[in-house]
């Protein structure tokens, strides 16, 4: 037996013999629009995740990881997704900033940091997207000055996930005044459990608050909680953007392959499937699955040899597309009874919510639209869109 093989035995027994006792019940919790279900008893998984060494997999031994190879961190995120384990809660630190500091941090900085990730002591969340910028992070006007006690930072960040329950957050700043665009940028580490940060939790189409409004009023951070140079914020906040989507992708097809086959059994029940226009709408979803997965191993094997290629600029707009009309054929499945709330006030169905958080997956982490332009002009050559 190979080794990833025996890895992915491996991973398998251990979330088999786990996901027992007090942790049997946060099968399948905490997923995508339900991010507020038992938060404080899926931490305290992670943490039992921890003291086991299965977090940051993928990380380097020498930081407190497995140095799993790429193949053993597939099969190790497609295991977890199979087990219906809970959602992770420390995704961000793990998967976005981790990565980073090991890139491009100091080693202070890995040395104050990294260990937290891995035990899951210290959570994070992204200071990038603003009111007045969305997608366009070119655009921060949350600014940073340093003065003999460190960096002083002003502004407001949006849609920023798990600030709520976060202890730091990465803001990308701009510490160059008069500069514009991606020049004079900064890539900071903010605590937030300061005066001077304002979280405030924005309630979504859901009915829950995921993400947030962070107001930073002249808050404090040291001047050595700087990732790169001042001024070289932009190169560093892109990378962390290409590790946000990595292998971790391969576990999320196969929750979306468990909705799909949920979706088809419910058109089967409901007398659906009779209707042929469904049926071709079930299939064309199984194969555009189907595509996205293939799409996702072509990037993991660019990123592999070194030569990464248009697929992960693809990756996004397609499953997220692809994710947004699997939750429009659910309803159109459902039928009138999904005009229908599941209770009072406001409670959804699994349908009613796939529908609704949905929407969001073509907006968050680069809009439809941006993506467009980056396929455009940066894989296929296109002159660029005019800009003012």
């Amino acid at each position: 037996m190979s080794s990833v093989e025996e890895f992915r035995t491996e991973v398998r027994t251990w979330l088999r013999d786990h996901l027992t006792g007090e942790f049997a019940e946060l099968r399948g919790r905490g997923g995508p629009g339900r991010e507020h279900e038992a938060f404080a008893e899926r931490l305290a998984w992670e943490r039992h995740m921890a003291a086991a060494g299965w977090t940051c997999v993928g990380w380097p031994e020498e930081y407190g990881g497995r140095g799993a190879t790429l193949a053993q961190q597939v099969a190790f995120h497609e295991e977890y997704a199979l087990a219906d384990a809970p959602a992770r809660v420390n995704h961000i630190g793990e998967q976005l900033l981790g990565p980073t500091l090991i890139a491009f941090g100091t080693p202070a900085q890995r040395d104050r940091f990294l260990p937290r990730i891995v035990s899951v002591e210290e959570l994070w969340c992204q200071g990038y997207s603003e009111p007045d910028a969305g997608s366009d992070l070119a655009n921060v006007r949350t600014r940073a000055e340093r003065d003999d006690k460190g960096w002083l930072v002003t502004g407001q960040k949006i849609w920023t996930s798990l600030a709520h329950e976060s202890d730091w957050c990465f803001v990308v700043a701009r510490t160059e005044p008069g500069s514009t665009r991606h020049h004079g940028l900064s890539y900071l580490l903010v605590p937030l459990d300061q005066p001077g940060v304002e979280v405030r939790p924005i309630t979504q189409l859901t009915g829950t608050s995921e993400f947030n409004e962070v107001f930073f009023d002249g808050a404090r951070t040291d001047a050595a909680n700087i990732v790169g140079e001042p001024g070289d914020g932009w190169r560093v906040a892109m990378a962390t953007l290409g590790f946000e989507r990595g292998v971790s992708t391969l576990g999320q097809q196969v929750g979306f392959r468990r909705e799909l086959t949920a979706v088809t059994e419910l058109a089967k029940a409901n007398g659906a499937a009779a209707d042929p226009l469904i049926r071709d709408r079930i299939a064309r979803a199984w194969t555009g699955l189907e595509t996205i997965r293939c799409n996702a191993l072509r990037m993991l094997d660019g990123v592999a040899s070194g030569a990464p290629g248009p697929e992960a600029s693809i990756g996004k707009i397609v499953w997220a597309t692809w994710h947004r009309e699997l939750g429009e054929l659910a309803m159109d499945i459902c039928g009138a009874d999904g005009m229908l709330a599941a209770g009072e006030p406001y409670d959804l169905t699994d349908w009613q919510r796939l529908f609704l958080f949905s929407r969001a997956d073509t907006i968050y982490a680069g809009s439809n639209e941006i993506q467009r332009n980056v396929i455009a002009e940066r894989v296929l050559g296109l002159p660029k869109e005019a800009r003012p």
